[in-house]
C-alpha cells in the first residue's frame, strides 16, 4: 500500500510540475496550413485560394494569413469547400473542377501567371467559365499581357499609366449588387491600385467601390469615370464571372465585418453561387485575427 501511495504521489507531482508547461503550450491556431486538401464530396463547390509566400512588413501583404482567414470564412457557407495553395498548386487535381480561383499575391514581374504554363492553365479555366478573384496586386501584369488580363478580369494595372496610392477610404453606401448583400459600412486604411485600363467600353464591368486620393492635385482635364474604381464585378462575354478588389494591403482590415462580408460575397458571386440576402456568414473574433499571423512560410521552388 505504501508503494502504491508513493507512486500516486509521484505521478501527481509530475502532473503538478507539468501544469504550467501545458498551460503555456502553443495552442493550435486557425492558420495551421492544411495545404491542398481536396474535398471528398464531389458535390462540394471547390474554391481555390492561391496565396503568395513573399514576405513584407508584418501585417502588410499578408497573403498566406489573409487567404487562411478567407478559407475559414468560406467554410462557414454550407456546401463550399475552400482549398489553400501556396504560390501555385502543386497537385494538378487542385484546380480541376474549381468553381472559382482567388489570387492574393505579388503582381508585375513576380506574377505567377508569367511562369511555365500557368497562364495557359488560367485561360483554359476562364474559357470553361470558372470564376476569378483578384485581390490587391493580382491585376498588375506586364503591359503585353494586359489584354489577356482584361479578358479574364475586366481590367489590368498598366505600368506608366495606372497609379498606386495609400490613404483611408470610408465606404458608407453601396450600389445594388449581390456582392453587397448584408454588407455594412467599413472604413479602411489601404494601399490602392487605381486608374486602370478597363475592357473596351467597360463592357460587362460593374464598378463597385470608388475612392480618390485626398491629397491628389486637380487634373487639368476631367478624370475618366473609371479612374477612381478600386473594386468591380465583371461578367465575361463568353462565360464566367470575375471579382476584383485592389485594396487588401493591411491584414487588420479583416477585423471589420462589413469588409470581410464584401470579400466573401464577392468570392461566392464569382463562383456562380447564390449570395444569401443577408450576406455570407463571416463570424470572426477580433482577438483571433492575429493568430493567423505566423512566421514566414518557406518560399516554394
Amino acid at each position: 500500500m505504501k508503494a502504491r501511495s508513493l507512486t500516486s504521489i509521484f505521478l501527481l507531482a509530475l502532473v503538478w510540475l507539468a501544469g504550467p508547461t501545458l498551460a503555456t503550450a502553443q495552442p493550435k491556431t486557425p492558420a495551421d496550413l492544411d495545404v491542398e486538401v481536396l474535398p471528398k464530396d464531389g458535390k462540394s463547390a471547390k474554391i481555390v485560394l492561391i496565396a503568395g509566400t513573399n514576405t513584407y512588413k508584418p501585417g502588410e501583404h499578408e497573403y498566406v494569413a489573409g487567404c487562411a482567414v478567407l478559407r475559414d470564412l468560406l467554410r462557414q457557407t454550407p456546401g463550399v469547400f475552400p482549398v489553400l495553395a501556396l504560390d501555385w498548386p502543386k497537385n494538378p487535381e487542385t484546380l480541376a473542377g474549381a468553381k472559382a480561383v482567388v489570387f492574393f499575391l505579388d503582381g508585375g514581374d513576380k506574377h505567377p501567371l508569367l511562369k511555365g504554363d500557368h497562364l495557359a492553365q488560367m485561360q483554359k479555366l476562364a474559357d470553361a467559365g470558372v470564376g476569378f478573384v483578384q485581390m490587391h496586386q493580382g491585376v498588375d501584369v506586364p503591359k503585353d499581357l494586359g489584354e489577356r488580363m482584361r479578358g479574364m478580369s475586366g481590367a489590368a494595372w498598366e505600368k506608366g499609366f495606372s497609379q498606386r496610392g495609400h490613404w483611408i477610404a470610408d465606404f458608407k453606401s453601396f450600389p445594388k449588387h449581390a456582392v453587397f448583400n448584408g454588407v455594412t459600412p467599413f472604413k479602411i486604411d489601404d494601399g490602392w491600385l487605381f486608374q486602370l485600363r478597363f475592357a473596351a467600353g467597360e463592357k460587362g464591368v460593374t464598378p463597385l467601390l470608388h475612392t480618390a486620393n485626398p491629397k491628389a492635385k486637380a487634373k487639368a482635364k476631367a478624370p475618366a469615370p473609371t479612374d477612381a474604381v478600386v473594386a468591380w464585378a465583371f461578367e465575361r462575354p463568353g462565360a464566367g464571372r470575375s471579382f476584383t478588389f485592389t485594396g487588401a494591403h493591411l491584414h487588420v482590415s479583416l477585423a471589420q465585418e462589413g469588409y470581410r462580408r464584401f470579400l466573401v460575397n464577392g468570392i461566392l458571386w464569382s463562383a456562380g453561387l447564390e449570395v444569401p440576402a443577408a450576406g455570407a456568414p463571416v463570424a470572426l473574433e477580433k482577438a483571433d485575427l492575429e493568430k493567423y499571423l505566423k512566421p514566414a512560410v518557406k518560399k516554394s521552388k
